[in-house]
Parts: structure tokens; C-alpha cells; sequence
């Protein structure tokens, strides 16, 4: 949840008419663990939000914000422009590709690399949503000793958390659709049409490049870029909790 992961801000008059408020959802939560008969190192006591809520009730309220915000990163990228009309996570050409744009662009027929970038972004908007249900698996196995660490770790901990436990079957599940995405967007029949182009230019080396591995790692890139500023949104703004539980955990 790379927005804080959730939403910014609250403002200042809102801070200072509520302490906890003030304090990071990493210390809330510490402090909430703590309280539930959970031991957490550096923790304070003087708390007494989610007082007489148990380990696994605290923990099922990270759970909520998790779940908050990978399914706000999917929907935020699975949609027309998610990808290619976002300077952060737009994708672009393989590098090894780059040699071929710049030869084309020397004949004036950049426009084909162009448009093959513009068909691998589609392609990744497409195939977000595969995402979404391995998200919620992963989140919804995760322990109180899992929740622990989290809380006890570095403010994009529970990004940390759902890359180390998901990517390797987000990578293996999201490459069947990146590819049948790609077919549907034209981006295979646009790569060949701009390296038949290519090639037909005099002396130049051969080149070619996997778009689906390249489209699904920068995707994978893409999902993890939101899902941290929604873990930074979730631990920092009030406002962001909007689930009963999370209200209740988080006040």
C-alpha cells in the first residue's frame, strides 16, 4: 500500500483535537496489539483505543486496511488509462526495444513504437483484475504473528509483506492473461509490424524482447507502487478507515 496507502490528510485542527490521531497508525496499532495481550517491543501503554478487543480482532482490522488497499490499486489500474495515463507507472517500451525506436524515429516511423507502447499498456489495464482474488487470499491467511511484524516494521511493511508472499503467484497467474491481453489489444501483431519495419532498415543488429514477462514485471511494479501509497493513507489518514472494524480498531 504504497498510498498510505490510503488517503492523505486530515488536517492539522483535526490532529490536534485528537492525540491518537496524531500518532501513525503503526503506533496505534502497536499500542492496540499490546492491549489485546499481544507483546510488541517499543510499544506505549497509555492508550485506550481498542481496549478489550482480542489479538485476532485487532489483527483482522489490518486485514481490513490491506484488503482496503490492494483492491484500491487493482481498480485504480484496471481501468482505461490506468496504466498509460499515469506518469508513475505508465510502461514503457523494453530496453531492448529502445534501439529499435530510435532507428525508426531516424526513417520517421516512431509512430509504430509508439503505438505498440500504448497497446502494451492496454494490455496491462486488461489483466489487472487477476490480481485482485490473490490479494485477497494471501491477506486473509495472514496470522497475528504476521500482523505483528508488520506493525513492528518499516512504514511500507504490509506492502513488504503481500510482494513477498504474493509475487511469485501473482507473476506465474497474471502472465496467461498479460498474454491473451496483448493479443487483444494488437500489441503482438503492432511488435511485428514495427520489427519487419526494422529489419528492412540496412545494417542494423538483431533484436527482440518478451513483451508479456516485460509487461507483467512492470505491472506487478505498477500494483505495488499503489498499494504502498495506500498503506501510507490508511496508517496516516482517519478518513481512510472505512470499514466498521477498521473504525473500530483504528477510532
Amino acid at each position: 500500500m504504497q498510498r498510505r496507502r490510503f488517503l492523505p490528510g486530515t488536517g492539522a485542527a483535526t490532529l490536534a483535537a485528537s492525540p491518537l490521531a496524531a500518532q501513525s497508525l503503526l503506533d496505534q496499532g502497536r499500542n492496540l496489539l499490546n492491549q489485546g495481550g499481544v507483546a510488541v517491543p517499543g510499544s506505549s501503554t497509555g492508550s485506550t483505543r481498542g481496549r478489550g478487543m482480542s489479538a485476532a480482532e485487532i489483527a483482522q482490522g489490518l486485514k481490513d486496511a490491506l484488503e482496503k488497499g490492494s483492491t484500491a490499486a487493482v481498480a485504480k489500474l484496471g481501468r482505461t488509462d490506468g496504466f498509460l495515463g499515469d506518469t508513475a507507472v505508465r510502461i514503457p517500451l523494453p530496453e531492448q526495444l529502445a534501439r529499435v525506436q530510435s532507428a525508426l524515429r531516424s526513417v520517421g516511423q516512431s509512430g509504430m513504437a509508439d503505438d505498440l507502447e500504448t497497446r502494451m499498456n492496454r494490455a496491462a489495464e486488461q489483466a489487472m483484475n487477476a490480481a485482485k482474488d490473490i490479494f485477497v487470499r494471501a491477506i486473509r491467511g495472514m496470522t497475528v504473528s504476521d500482523a505483528t511484524g508488520i506493525l513492528n516494521g518499516p512504514a511500507d511493511a504490509a506492502t513488504q509483506y503481500l510482494r513477498r508472499t504474493t509475487g511469485s503467484e501473482l507473476g506465474a497467474k497474471l502472465r496467461p492473461p498479460i498474454e491473451q491481453a496483448l493479443k487483444n489489444a494488437g500489441a503482438v501483431a503492432a511488435y511485428d509490424r514495427m520489427l519487419g519495419s526494422y529489419r528492412n532498415l540496412p545494417g542494423v543488429p538483431n533484436v527482440s524482447a518478451d513483451l508479456a514477462d516485460w509487461t507483467r514485471d512492470k505491472g506487478l511494479d505498477g500494483i505495488f507502487h499503489y498499494v504502498a501509497r495506500e498503506e501510507a493513507d490508511i496508517r496516516a489518514n482517519p478518513a481512510a478507515r472505512t470499514t466498521e472494524l477498521l473504525r473500530k480498531v483504528f477510532g
